[in-house]
């Protein structure tokens, strides 16, 4: 299935300081890196801000999948990058590789849901500049996930490259 949604997903995720960026939102606050991108991505590409009740309605859109088939693949793949036994190395790094590859398709997975999810909403949330939604909707996620700090200073880098693929589609 074409997805604009991972698409763009996959291009400003692409870039190392956002990878960095979206890596650090998720270990250090536990927020969902699909979230992220999808509140990116909303802003960007859609110019629409999300409000605070549909952020959560997002977030727990995937909830299930993402606690029961994102994160324990992601703990596995993470997990076998340890094991350096000499006779299970060689084992351990190919199964890790089947394991990031399922990985990456479960992100995807809730990628189409999530977009599926905003789809029917889009016509019902306001119009905003590009740089004014990203923001606001980072600062709706961070909101829901009971982070306070800036959303611009915990994604610059990722504000800058979704502006950067908004103009560039």
């Amino acid at each position: 299935m074409n997805s604009p949604f991972w698409n763009f997903s996959l291009a400003v995720y692409g870039v190392t300081a956002v990878q960095e960026e979206c890596l650090e939102l998720q270990d250090r606050f536990g927020l969902d890196v699909n979230l992220v991108l999808l509140c990116a991505y909303l802003g960007a590409v859609r110019g629409v801000t999300m409000p605070a009740n549909d952020v959560a309605s997002a977030r727990d859109a995937v909830r299930e999948w993402h606690a029961e088939i994102v994160t324990p693949l992601r703990s596995a793949r993470r997990k076998l990058k340890t094991i350096v036994l000499s006779d299970a190395h060689a084992a351990a790094a190919q199964l890790r590789t089947q394991v990031k590859a399922a990985e990456l398709e479960s992100e995807r997975i809730e990628q189409i849901m999530l977009e599926r999810w905003a789809e029917p909403r889009l016509s019902d949330w306001p119009r905003s500049k590009a740089s004014g939604a990203i923001v606001a909707n980072l600062s709706a996620l961070l909101a829901a996930y009971a982070v306070k700090c800036d959303p611009v200073v915990a994604a610059k880098h990722l504000i800058a490259a979704a502006l950067m693929r908004a103009v560039e589609t």
